[in-house]
């Protein structure tokens, strides 16, 4: 700008010289040159000032596109980071997934083993007990265990805890099967009728307890069963297989129940540890 000023100066000066020494026709030529001098000047100022301008507003964009640039980079930081989150989530999951499928197969293995053996007890006291009918004793599976059930006719004599000749009998081929298999748990569960007793007993609980213990008793001391694998409860007429209305119902509910049951401590110890942590 400065530059142009002084040229516009230098052409005013020699303006002024050349009018003293030349003709006017020259000197209108001179003047028109150095209006036409001035003119483009002026536009080359007006065109740098419009120059500047742009370069202030080019400025300008290229900051708002560089905190874009910064922005989307920032997004795509937080884009990669949930990414690699959700994937790492992914894999947990996964693993999750196949260590509860390898719980599951060995639960599955584990209850079809227990339930092989369940049958097998059922079927070692049923080959056992061959020889007694089957109004005196049954034997069957229920929830999971053998159920041997002795009815009163079979072991004692009405209002008795004493055990007949012929129960004992039965005990006894019970118990050979209970000592070959030191696996099985052994419940003793009495129970009556509904009718009240009378006589040696206060009532049907005492005679119901009465009868489980007698016949622990005789497994344990006569047949030497294992006495940490029994245990003797008596149910009183609370625990009905049929209606106490009827003479043959109530005949049917004083019975004797020993439910046998494969130890389950595998089982068990699966269910309760973590996955994948069976068979360590």
């Amino acid at each position: 700008m400065k530059t142009i000023i002084k040229l516009s100066g230098v052409f005013a000066v020699s303006i002024l010289f050349i009018m003293g020494c030349v003709p006017k026709r020259e000197l209108r030529a001179s003047q028109a040159t150095a209006q036409q001098l001035r003119d483009d000047s002026a536009r080359l100022a007006g065109q740098v000032g419009s120059l500047q301008s742009n370069i202030g507003q080019l400025k300008q964009q290229i900051g708002d596109l560089n905190k874009k640039v910064e922005d989307l980079n920032n997004q795509a930081g937080m884009l990669s980071s949930d990414a690699a989150q959700k994937q790492s989530q992914l894999n947990m999951s996964k693993e999750q997934i196949a260590a509860q499928q390898k719980r599951l197969a060995e639960l599955q293995d584990l209850m079809a083993r227990q339930k092989q053996a369940i049958e097998q007890i059922r079927q070692k006291m049923t080959d056992a007990l061959v020889g007694f009918n089957s109004n005196e004793l049954s034997v069957a599976i229920k929830n999971g265990k053998v159920y041997v059930s002795l009815q009163e006719n079979l072991l004692f004599p009405s209002g008795s805890a004493t055990v007949n000749p012929k129960g004992k009998e039965a005990l006894g081929k019970l118990a050979q099967v209970l000592n070959n298999n030191p696996e099985i748990t052994v419940d003793i569960e009495g129970h009556t009728d509904s009718i009240p007793i009378r006589g040696r007993y206060q009532d049907n609980w005492a005679l119901s307890t009465a009868r489980a213990t007698a016949i622990v008793r005789i497994l344990t001391v006569d047949y030497t069963v294992d006495p940490t694998r029994v245990i003797a409860s008596g149910h009183s007429s609370y625990d009905p297989v049929q209606p106490n209305s009827t003479a043959d119902g109530r005949a049917l509910n004083r019975r004797t129940e020993i439910i046998l049951t494969p130890k389950l401590d595998e089982l068990y110890q699966l269910l309760e540890s973590g996955p994948g942590t069976a068979g360590q």
